[in-house]
Parts: C-alpha cells; sequence; structure tokens
C-alpha cells in the first residue's frame, strides 16, 4: 500500500489529456535539443571531452545567472559564457594535454561566479533554481525561436565539417598529413558545443546536460561501432529522454531533471546490457568476419 502511494507520487497520468496542449511548446524545444545534442554528443565522445562539456557548462551557467541579476537575456548571457569557455578551451586545451587542467580551473571559476550572481538577483527563487536543473516546461516561443536558430548555426556546421571534424579528433595525425586545419576544426567544434550546451543550461541546468549531451551517446557506442547509426541513436535516445522527461512530469507536477537522467541512465544500462551479452556471444568476431 505504500509502494503504491509513493510510486503514485512520482509517476501518474492524472488530468494528463488535460495538461499535455500546456507542454507543447516545450516538447518541441525537447525534440530539438535532442537532435543537437545526439548529433554533437559522438563528437564529444570520440574527443574525450566529457569533462569539458561540464566545464563549458559552469560558465555558461555564470552567463546566465549574470543575464538574470541584470535583466537581460538569459538566452544571450548563457551564449556569451559558454562561446567564452569553448574559445578557451580551444585555444589553451588544443593538444589535449592540458585540456583537464583548464577545464578544472575553468568550471570552479564558473561556478563561483554563478553561484554570486545568483545570490545578488532578488527575483523568484524558482528562476535561480532553474539555471541549475532546468526548466524547459516554462518556455516560451521567444525561447524556442532562438533554439531553432541555434539548432540550425550547429546542424549546418556538422553538416558542412561533421565529416573532418571527427576525422580529425580520431586521427589527428593523418588529418594533419592530409593538410586539414586541426586549429581550426577544433575551435569550429568548440563552437557548436559551446552553442548547444548554451541552450542546454537553460532547459536542462547546468547540473544535469551531461545525461543529454553524454549519456545518448555513450549509449549509443555501446550497441553498435558504425558511425551513421552512432549519430542517430544517440540522436533518438536523448529525444526520448527529453520528452519522456517531460511527459512522466505532467502528473505528479515534479521537476522533469529526475526524470530525464533516470531515463537516459536505464537507456544506457539496457544498451550496456546488449553489448555485453552481444560480446559474450561472439558478436564482434561475427561482424568482423562478415566484413573481412
Amino acid at each position: 500500500m505504500l509502494l503504491t502511494t509513493w510510486l503514485h507520487t512520482i509517476i501518474n497520468f492524472d488530468n494528463f489529456a488535460e495538461l499535455l496542449p500546456l507542454v507543447s511548446t516545450s516538447v518541441v524545444a525537447a525534440v530539438l535539443l535532442g537532435v543537437m545534442a545526439g548529433f554533437i554528443g559522438p563528437m564529444v565522445q570520440a574527443r574525450d571531452m566529457a569533462f569539458a562539456v561540464h566545464g563549458t557548462a559552469e560558465l555558461s551557467f555564470a552567463g546566465a545567472a549574470c543575464a538574470l541579476w541584470l535583466g537581460s537575456s538569459v538566452t544571450l548571457g548563457a551564449v556569451i559564457g559558454a562561446v567564452t569557455a569553448g574559445m578557451v578551451l580551444g585555444v589553451m586545451g588544443i593538444d589535449g594535454k592540458n585540456r583537464n587542467s583548464v577545464v578544472g580551473i575553468l568550471l570552479p571559476f564558473g561556478l563561483g561566479l554563478g553561484v554570486l550572481f545568483l545570490s545578488l538577483y532578488q527575483g523568484r527563487s524558482s528562476n535561480k533554481f532553474g539555471l541549475l536543473t532546468g526548466q524547459i516546461v516554462a518556455i516560451t516561443p521567444a525561447e524556442l525561436q532562438s533554439m531553432l536558430v541555434v539548432a540550425v548555426i550547429v546542424l549546418s556546421i556538422i553538416a558542412i565539417f561533421g565529416q573532418r571534424m571527427l576525422f580529425a579528433a580520431v586521427d589527428p595525425q593523418v588529418a594533419q598529413a592530409q593538410h586539414l586545419n586541426l586549429t581550426f576544426l577544433s575551435l569550429l567544434f568548440m563552437f557548436a558545443l559551446s552553442l548547444v550546451v548554451a541552450v542546454s543550461v537553460q532547459f536542462v541546468g547546468a547540473l544535469l546536460l551531461l545525461s543529454l549531451l553524454i549519456t545518448p551517446a555513450a549509449a549509443a557506442s555501446q550497441v553498435t561501432a558504425r558511425p551513421i547509426y552512432v549519430y542517430l541513436l544517440s540522436m533518438l535516445f536523448a529525444i526520448t529522454a527529453g520528452v519522456g522527461g517531460i511527459l512522466l512530469s505532467l502528473g505528479p507536477g515534479l521537476p522533469i531533471s529526475p526524470y530525464i537522467t533516470t531515463i537516459s541512465f536505464v537507456i544506457y544500462l539496457s544498451c550496456w546490457g546488449i553489448g555485453y551479452l552481444r560480446k559474450k556471444a561472439g558478436w564482434n568476431k561475427r561482424l568482423a568476419a562478415n566484413f573481412s
């Protein structure tokens, strides 16, 4: 009885049909965010930059908090903070040797600034909390339009330079031998990543955006090694987590962040289990034999 009552407080569909139209804009935003995260995530994984994503998020959080304090556009503040962090990482951590050290410096600095600006802000506490854990259900049509612009920019960069950026990440020596500009590609990638992080911070929160930018790509790589399938599955998993989190949180009226992170984690565990069973069954050996 107690278990049933407890479950009903976190998972129920009371008045679901009436509540669903109220979050239609948020669902569209979650799909856009899932598409961007799904395409940028595998590149983050190829470059081993999960920690860098977190560092970029903290400066994006600081920029958004400063804008909130000043009463200006939170979206613009988040973008400025994220792009600043991305360019610093692109220049100072270009060779990868110093990247973690640079991130370790930026992360507490950005978090400290963000906490300072939130302390100075005298408005609603929900606005402060939303920058840390997300507030996608409160998205406005204007914010959705801003996200659409960011999505067009990011997806255009990936469509034009994505293959070269992935090649430079996987085999930089060969890429340099073929006269690819590694510095330009690294800075361009960090710019695209910064834009995705900026919109993610507003809607998923600085503390939880890894559940959309890292976990779906990591899950996809457990079940396939083909890049096109990794991208598609990563995108599908990110959209599922985002939209699923919104829908599951409607009935209980709870924050969506725990639902998004839980769905992402369950997807990863499922994919890990599939990959483990395939390895035990000799799937990789059969796959190699088919291509030989």
